[in-house]
């Protein structure tokens, strides 16, 4: 048997034993009712006892099958894993059923379980991090035992093609050394970046505001749902629509004033992505501007200062917190952002102020680098995650700066 055959009988008989146990064991607490007897906890929690254990030891043995297969510790038939699963299964159901009564605990049990899963999720997304970070860090040390940490982080040029002789263990005598300067990426990222926030978060902002502050309740409901199609057009129309449309535009107008602009310059990709990531401003910023507390409008209004004044004064500096979260989240898609800065701007690694000229960003490299038939091991291919663990670090001091900025806002608020 195949494992999607395997996965698709184990979850195909599992589903409607576990509503058969619901029903059983929530038959027999209602039985228990109906004798005259009260019930410690509600009949539902005693159905769900009982999928609790018939789902935990069927789904914990069809685990340890797994991991014993994936370890090639021990290669179990597909028949046996059902059969093996369905038996424990089965016998965890008649162990529940037969600790249902009007004064057994089910709530707390089924509560005790749901807070064992809460933490096992915890869990897998803590550790999960742990090992993204981990991987980058160790194939990042492998890139830093080939190319020197300090050309890397501060190196202006970025030419590695010669970088798969290294990997090949191929004399390079003559032959020009590879350069993997990280400034003008991530200079081109930074470009970009910039003004894309200068487009999304002004806009963003104060469409938020006019929702949250000025508009009717119904121009409100219309309004926001047309906003947020914009956070639904895939990635590729707005490199399509910055390639095509706004990059030739910006070409004509910069020609219009005597300036020289390339077809794949960084201004197209950034005006571009600044108004795909309006919505994440707008939408997160308008949610929090009206959980504002309206006492705290009226009181200020009450003192006589005007609508603007209370918006500048008392909800902005209330709801800064949110408003902060929603810039670092739109940075972060900014920052991750790749299609339309391969469409628009180009691949070319370019160390200029000029907006007008070609540029490129660390994802686009990164994905670059891990795609063709570059060996694993070679430079080229490890300067990916050089790249990610760089970005990795800016990242967190964004977050860390923003933490304070939050709490800045808040000490002064409270």
């Amino acid at each position: 048997m195949t494992a999607s055959t395997v996965f698709l009988w184990f979850f195909g008989g599992l589903i409607p034993l576990a509503a058969m146990a619901f029903w059983l064991a929530r038959g027999k607490a209602l039985g228990e009712a109906a004798a005259g007897k009260r019930l410690h906890s509600l009949p539902s929690f005693h159905g769900w006892y009982a999928v609790v254990w018939l789902a935990v030891p069927a789904i914990g043995s069809a685990v340890l099958f797994s991991l014993l297969h994936l370890l090639h510790i021990v290669d179990v038939p597909g028949p046996m894993l059902l059969a093996t699963a369905f038996a424990l299964g089965s016998a965890g159901l008649w162990l529940a059923l037969r600790h249902i009564h009007a004064g057994f605990r089910a709530r707390q049990a089924v509560e005790k379980v749901m807070r064992g899963m809460l933490f096992i999720a915890a869990t897998i997304s803590v550790l999960t991090t742990i090992g993204i970070v981990l991987s980058v860090i160790f194939e990042s040390v492998r890139f830093f035992q080939v190319i020197s940490f300090w050309d890397f982080i501060t190196g202006t040029k970025w030419q590695p093609d010669t970088a798969f002789l290294i990997g090949a263990g191929r004399d390079t005598e003559g032959v020009a050394p590879p350069l993997f300067g990280s400034v003008p990426i991530f200079a081109g990222t930074f470009m970009i970046t910039a003004i894309a926030m200068a487009v999304a978060v002004p806009v963003g902002l104060f469409a938020a505001i006019y929702m949250s502050e000025y508009a009717s309740h119904s121009a409100r409901n219309k309004l926001k749902p047309m906003l947020e199609i914009l956070a639904g057009i895939p990635t590729v129309v707005y490199g399509f629509f910055a390639a095509i449309t706004i990059s030739p535009l910006i070409v004509q107008i910069a020609h219009a004033f005597g300036l020289e602009a390339a077809y794949t310059n960084a201004l197209a990709p950034g005006l571009i992505m600044g108004v795909m990531i309006i919505p994440f401003v707008s939408s997160l910023s308008d949610d929090v501007i009206k959980a504002v507390p309206q006492s705290l409008r009226d009181g200020s209004l009450a003192l006589g200062t005007t609508k603007a004044e209370t918006i500048r004064h008392i909800v902005l500096p209330a709801a800064m917190p949110g408003i902060v979260s929603a810039f670092l989240l739109a940075i972060s898609r900014a920052i991750g952002e790749t299609m339309i800065v391969v469409m628009a701007a180009g691949l070319r690694p370019n160390l200029t102020m000029n907006p007008l000229e070609g540029m490129t960003t660390v994802t686009v490299k990164i994905v670059e680098a891990l795609t063709g038939d570059q060996e694993f091991d070679s430079a080229f291919t490890l300067a990916a995650f050089a790249l990610g663990l760089v970005l990795l670090i800016i990242t967190l001091i964004l977050n860390i700066v923003s933490t304070v900025v939050v709490r800045k806002f808040k000490q002064r608020y409270e």
